[in-house]
């Protein structure tokens, strides 16, 4: 499949089959995501494999959004690993792990698995209750597994994209 063609057909899947995800599938998602860029290459990102039952039952507290996929990732950064602007300090831990995020989406796709990308949660009830260390960041929560055999995309959301001139600009954007 060429990555177009993987980019258009991935679509954010909220319906699970309760069938477990193969542990070398979850290592090659772990895998892209470890080969993802980061600033300076200081690899901020921290995953966190959410997978037995009571860490789903966690999740749980921390989002409506859980789809009872039958495991996730949550994303994160280490604020004290991740790269900071020199001419404004500005931090890119949440660009690193988001793009780390795209990867482990992209890759999961790829396998013919299914994720979503949650912002919706609680951080300070994800920091509770998985006990994250102050200084780490929680970006997105990706549930993830086998579609159900009636998932589909959202057609109205799915399929819609502005037309590329509204959002693509050469040289000024005036």
């Amino acid at each position: 499949m060429n990555f177009v063609k993987l980019a258009e057909d991935r679509y954010s899947l909220r319906k699970f089959s309760s069938r477990p995800v193969e542990k070398e599938k979850v290592d090659l998602v772990l895998r892209a995501g470890q080969l993802a860029p980061t600033a300076a290459n200081f690899q901020p990102q921290r995953i966190l494999v959410i997978e037995s039952s009571e860490a789903l039952e966690k999740l749980k507290r921390c989002t409506p959004c859980h789809f009872n996929a039958p495991m996730a990732m949550l994303v994160c950064y280490d604020e004290t690993a991740s790269a900071k602007r020199n001419y404004d300090n500005y931090n890119t831990g949440e660009a690193d792990a988001s793009i780390v995020a795209t990867h482990l989406m992209l890759q999961i796709a790829e396998l013919g698995l299914g994720s979503t990308w949650v912002a919706h949660f609680n951080p300070a009830t994800i920091r509770q209750e998985f006990s994250l260390p102050e200084h780490y960041v929680p970006v997105a929560l990706l549930p993830l597994g086998y579609p159900a055999e009636d998932a589909a995309p959202n057609e109205q959301m799915h399929c819609h994209r502005k037309p590329i001139e509204e959002t693509v600009f050469y040289n000024t954007f005036s």
